[in-house]
Order: C-alpha cells, then sequence, then structure tokens
C-alpha cells in the first residue's frame, strides 16, 4: 500500500484551506438588527395607535348597546387594577386605523353577560405591569450594549487575538486543484530541473534510496539572476509532488514586534512536521536570512531573532525529519554562512541564464499559447537574444503578439519577434522626436562609422542591424547578432569591440571635423573596457598578468559596490596610461577605415537617410561591392557561403578521424600525473 497516496478531498475547505466556518458574526448581526426592528416598531406603534381613555359612564353603555365595540379585552392585573380595553369599529382619521380605548371599571359577574347579550367578542387577559414595563424599559439599554459589544468590544477582543495569532504561520497549502504547473511548462534548466526531481523521487519512495544509507535533503537553495525561474521552478515541483507543498515569502517572517518571526518559523516547522513528508518553499530567503551583525552598520534583532529560530529548527536539537525546505535568492553573497553550510542547506542549486537551446526551448513553450507563422525559425530568434532571461523572453512573446495584434495580423511573424526583441531590448521606437536635417544627417554618418569598423574589425561579431530611429536614449543604434553564447573573451576579440564603439566617433571628425556629444555612452563602454583589461584581465603588455585592485559587485546584479586600491600611486599613473593608449589605438585604427572607406561610408549613410534602417548583409554588401547585390546575385553568395562552410567542416571531420586512426602517433605512456 502506497501510504504517500492520499485518499478523498484535502483537508479543511473545497479549496484545500481552513476549513468552513459557521458565521456567528454575520447571524449575530442579522438578530441584532431584526430586534431593532421590533423595538422601532413597538415604539412607532404605540405612538400611531393612541388609545382613549373613557369612564365607566352612560357613553360606554351606549356604544355597548349600539354594536360600536369592535373587540374587547378584560385585563386583570396582578396588582389588582381592573379595566377593559379594546378596538371601536370607527377608525382614527389620522391613522386610518381602528380607535383603541380603555375603561377602568370594577369586572363583577353580571359584565361579561352584559357584553356577551349584545354581540361584544371579549377575552380574559392577565398580565404583570411591572415585568412588561421592565421588559419594554430595558429593550433599549440592551441595544445600546448590544451596539457597544459588537463595535467596540468585541472589536478589541479580536484585536487581541489578532496579536495572539501574529506568531501563526503564513505559509499557504498548494494543492493540484490550484496549481497546475508541472516541469513540462519549464525549459531551459535541465540540470536545475534533474536535481530537483530526485528530491520528488525521494519523497514518493523514500526507501529506494535509505536501503543504502542515505538521507533526505534537509535544504536545497536555489540561486540565480532574476527572472531565471526559480519561482516557476518551485511552482514545478508543487504540481509534480504528491506531498503538501507549503507556500511563504521571506518578508512574512519580520514584523514590527521581536520574536514574532521566530515564533512563525516554529509555527510553520510544526505544521510541516503534521504534514511530513512536505516541501516548504520560501521566496526570497534573504529578507530573513542576512548576515547576522557584522559590528558594521547596525544590526536588526527581529531578523537576528528569526534567522536563529529557522537556523535551531533546520539542523538543531530538535530536527524535523521528513520536512524539506527549498529557497529562493538572487543574492546569495548576503546570507548568512550558517544558513549555506551542509545539514541546513544541503544544496545549491545554480540557475543561470539560459543557453541558446535552452532560450529556443523557452520560445517553444511561450509559443504554444500565440499564433505563429509556419515559417517562423525560432532558432534565429534565440541566436539574437543572448542574455534573455526567461522572463524576458515571456515579455518579447508577449509584445510580439500585442504588435502583431494593434496591425491586424492574423499571425505573429519574424518581423513581430525582431521588433519586439529590439523593443525588449533598447527600447520602444521614439518617432515622436523630431530631428532637423543636420541631426539627422549626424546620426546616419555616426552609426555608419559604427557598422563599417564592427564590420572591418576581425573577431568582431556579425553585424544584425543598423537605424537611425530613435530608441530609448540613444538617437540611433547599431546592432550585433552573436552566432553562439560565449563564456570568455579574447584580447583580439576586445580590441576589435573597442575600434567598434569608437567608429562612431571617427566618423564625426573625418566628415563634418568636428565632435559631438552624441558619443558619450561610446566612450564611457570604452574606457570602461579598457580598464577592465588592464586592471581585471592582466592583458596589458606593460603591467603583466595580474590584476589590480579589489571590485565588489553585487552578485548577479553587475554593479560596483566599491573599488579598494591596492597598488601604489606609480602603478595607478601606468594604468591609466595603458587605458589611455588602450582606447587612443582604438580610435586610431577606427579614423583609418574611416577614411580607406570613405565611399563605402557616404553609401551606408545615404540609404540610412532614405530607409531609416539597413539590415546587416546590407551594410556588408556595400562595404564589399560597392552597392546592393540583386536577389540572383544573393543567391549565388549563399550557395557559394553554403559549399565553403561544407568543405570547411569535411576538412575539419578528416582531421579528427585521420587523428583518431593514425597509427605513426606514439601512444602515451603511464606516469605520474602532477597537478
Amino acid at each position: 500500500m502506497d501510504n504517500n497516496k492520499k485518499d478523498g478531498p484535502p483537508r479543511g475547505g473545497p479549496e484545500g484551506g481552513e476549513p468552513q466556518r459557521f458565521p456567528i458574526r454575520g447571524l449575530a448581526m442579522w438578530l441584532l438588527l431584526l430586534a431593532m426592528s421590533l423595538t422601532m416598531y413597538q415604539v412607532f406603534s404605540q405612538g400611531q395607535d393612541r388609545e382613549i381613555r373613557m369612564p365607566y359612564s352612560p357613553d360606554f353603555v351606549e356604544k355597548v348597546e349600539q354594536g360600536e365595540i369592535a373587540k374587547a379585552e378584560i385585563v386583570l392585573e396582578v396588582s389588582g387594577q381592573q379595566y377593559i380595553r379594546g378596538e371601536l369599529r370607527s377608525t382614527d382619521p389620522q391613522t386610518g386605523r381602528p380607535q383603541q380605548f380603555r375603561v377602568d371599571v370594577r369586572v363583577t359577574d353580571t359584565l361579561p353577560q352584559w357584553l356577551h347579550e349584545h354581540g361584544v367578542p371579549f377575552e380574559y387577559k392577565s398580565q404583570n405591569p411591572y415585568l412588561w414595563s421592565l421588559i419594554t424599559g430595558a429593550i433599549p439599554f440592551l441595544l445600546i450594549i448590544a451596539l457597544l459589544y459588537f463595535f467596540f468590544i468585541r472589536q478589541m477582543r479580536m484585536a487581541g487575538k489578532g496579536a495572539m495569532s501574529f506568531g501563526k504561520s503564513r505559509a499557504r497549502l498548494l494543492t493540484r486543484e490550484k496549481n497546475k504547473i508541472t516541469f513540462g511548462e519549464v525549459a531551459g534548466i535541465e540540470e536545475a530541473k534533474e536535481e530537483v526531481h530526485e528530491i520528488i523521487e525521494f519523497l514518493k519512495d523514500p526507501k529506494r534510496f535509505q536501503k543504502l544509507g542515505g538521507r533526505i535533503p534537509k535544504g536545497v537553495l536555489l540561486v540565480g539572476p532574476p527572472g531565471t525561474g526559480k519561482t516557476l521552478l518551485a511552482k514545478a515541483i508543487a504540481g509534480e509532488a504528491e506531498v503538501p507543498f507549503f507556500s511563504i515569502s521571506g518578508s512574512d517572517f519580520v514584523e514590527m514586534f521581536v520574536g514574532v518571526g521566530a515564533s512563525r518559523v516554529r509555527d510553520m516547522f510544526e505544521q510541516g512536521k503534521k504534514n511530513a513528508p512536505c516541501i516548504i518553499f520560501i521566496d526570497e530567503i534573504d529578507a530573513v536570512g542576512r548576515s547576522r551583525f557584522s559590528g558594521i552598520g547596525g544590526g536588526h534583532d527581529e531578523r537576528e531573532q528569526t534567522l536563529n529560530a529557522l537556523l535551531v529548527e533546520m539542523d538543531g536539537f530538535d530536527t524535523q525529519e521528513g520536512v524539506i525546505i527549498i529557497a529562493a535568492t538572487n543574492r546569495p553573497d548576503v546570507l548568512d554562512p550558517a544558513l549555506l553550510r551542509p545539514g541546513r542547506f544541503d544544496r545549491q542549486i545554480m540557475i543561470d541564464l539560459p543557453t541558446l537551446e535552452g532560450r529556443e526551448a523557452i520560445l517553444k513553450i511561450h509559443s504554444k499559447k500565440v499564433k505563429l507563422e509556419s515559417d517562423l525559425d525560432l532558432r534565429r530568434v534565440a541566436r539574437g537574444t543572448p542574455g534573455f532571461s526567461g522572463a524576458d523572453l515571456a515579455n518579447l512573446m508577449n509584445e510580439a503578439a500585442l504588435l502583431a495584434a494593434r496591425e491586424n495580423a492574423e499571425r505573429i511573424g519574424m518581423s513581430h519577434l525582431e521588433e519586439a526583441r529590439d523593443k525588449v531590448r533598447w527600447g520602444r521606437e521614439r518617432r515622436s522626436r523630431l530631428m532637423d536635417d543636420n541631426e539627422k544627417r549626424l546620426t546616419a554618418y555616426h552609426e555608419g562609422g559604427h557598422a563599417l569598423t564592427m564590420l572591418l574589425s576581425e573577431g568582431s561579431e556579425p553585424l544584425h542591424k543598423v537605424t537611425i530611429i530613435p530608441r530609448g536614449q540613444s538617437l540611433g543604434s547599431t546592432m550585433q547578432l552573436p552566432e553562439k553564447d560565449r563564456y570568455t573573451e579574447s584580447r583580439r576579440k576586445l580590441l576589435a569591440m573597442l575600434t567598434g564603439i569608437m567608429g562612431g566617433r571617427a566618423a564625426e571628425e573625418v566628415v563634418f571635423g568636428d565632435i559631438t556629444t552624441g558619443a558619450y555612452s561610446d566612450l564611457k563602454q570604452a574606457t570602461r573596457i579598457a580598464r577592465m583589461m588592464v586592471c581585471e584581465w592582466g592583458m596589458s603588455p606593460i603591467l603583466g598578468p595580474q590584476t589590480f585592485g579589489n571590485r565588489e559587485e553585487t552578485l548577479f546584479l553587475g554593479r560596483e559596490v566599491n573599488r579598494n586600491y591596492e597598488y601604489s600611486e606609480e602603478t595607478a599613473r601606468k594604468i591609466d596610461q595603458e587605458v589611455s593608449r588602450l582606447v587612443s589605438e582604438a580610435y586610431d585604427r577606427a579614423l583609418t577605415m574611416v577614411k580607406e572607406h570613405r565611399k563605402q561610408l557616404d553609401m551606408v549613410a545615404e540609404m540610412l537617410l532614405e530607409r531609416e534602417t539597413l539590415d546587416g548583409r546590407e551594410v556588408e554588401e556595400i562595404v564589399k561591392h560597392g552597392r546592393l547585390l540583386t536577389e540572383v546575385e544573393r543567391a549565388e553568395a549563399d550557395e557559394k557561403a553554403t559549399e565553403v562552410a561544407d568543405e570547411k567542416e569535411a576538412a575539419k571531420s578528416g582531421k579528427k578521424q585521420k587523428a583518431r586512426v593514425d597509427p605513426a602517433l606514439p601512444a602515451p605512456e603511464a606516469g605520474p600525473s602532477v597537478a
């Protein structure tokens, strides 16, 4: 029998939450309103039905004998007072109701018989006037007390209960009915899925692992940049696991009162123990797991107490077996070392930005929800989105769908996806930004200088597109499309990047004989790359292969927080000289390229002024052939390029095969290995 399967509906209400409670408060409010209505009715009815008091006189006898009495009551009070009251057949002209009367009389044995003989219906009634007056007088006070109870005392009591419930965990139980996300909807993080899938298998069949002496992991930390799918992976775990899954945010622990967060941690583990085996997911754990007071910058008692409680519950004297903690953060550098050690968080799963294949798989998942053209190449879109996270790709597909809808297109095409890509990365086109002819011409030559130098620089990435349409803060853009994801950069490629960056400023000087402020961001980027080449990557022949300075950055965000200088002023002067030399040499190379290919630069600029946007292939044709090729010439060029690529691939494969079977190569000798 599988003990992990749960028969019947989940605990609590229909959604698996807290059990439904009888609405006592609502019923009490309805009863209070009913009592108020009855009281008001009694007050108004007594005021409207005015009672006529008459003595026992010939006038009353005359009314009885003439049949003007509709009905009567012979009232015998406990105090001894006796009277007759009832209704007349005549109506009150003000209210339209029968008039009420009352006659003080001494009831004798002949009075009932006399009323009966004249056809007056009557009945006897005894009452306690003191009790009735007490009840009618107490009703208003009771109503006031009830109002005070519900509007003041009850609210204070509920506030007190709220204060007492501060220590209760706010973890939400996710059920399969609420969460429909599975591993089939998560792509681009296959290694992370494999590691998490092992945890799910452990929960489903722990004996398979325990028979070899393995124990269930206590904590799994998902680490990665924002938007890479950490929370999505946790939801997929909830969709795949057949065990209770509690979800909570790190900020739900921290409150104004010291000790509340620690109490919530204990209550959370207590709930997990009752539902073990189970999974507890803590999103943004850095809100509560930051490193404790180190003597700099002050401390936070509440957060530190909460962290201490979490440390004890995860691996203390009272360890809860069967409770797995899965946490997510993009700031592991600020977490307390005691939280990251094995025994608490046994695994740290790195969720990095998706690769080319991962981006293609993510785009395929998001493309299932939209209508795409049949010949759409998602591989090309994935190749043009390096550095995009899963959230960026989802936003890209959504922007493309909105753009296609605005154009009344039936399906999403490549043009929509490329425009959405450019919008997500560089910003929306700002055609409302008006530029005169001189500024347009300056921008065209500036961007043309970038495109020209990028094409002519050896080792540069392929040119994708150049435009003079303003996007974001820029007046124009020159975009490159990497052939593949790269994790290291060579010195030759970095120098080519510097040359391409300085191409815009070089074109301005050659064509106009003047320079403008349009190259501000180019100069900033070039200086940053040159300084990193000298100080961090050891690419300076004068300073040699060493690093200078300690740069402290926020992990995954790439923002410099502080820099410690651990070198002399003489070394600092050499660093500045080397940075200046790299930038100046790149600028000189760009000037030389622009001067030698001035004719091609003029053609590119004129085409940009005419069409505003040029494809990378069109710029390449202008630079190489001095004109745009025809369709036939392009087809022939494509065929020739394909043949050359096939020949290179075949030659490479032949060399590998020959090296594999060449008997002349000596066999490796066995010997000691030196690490």
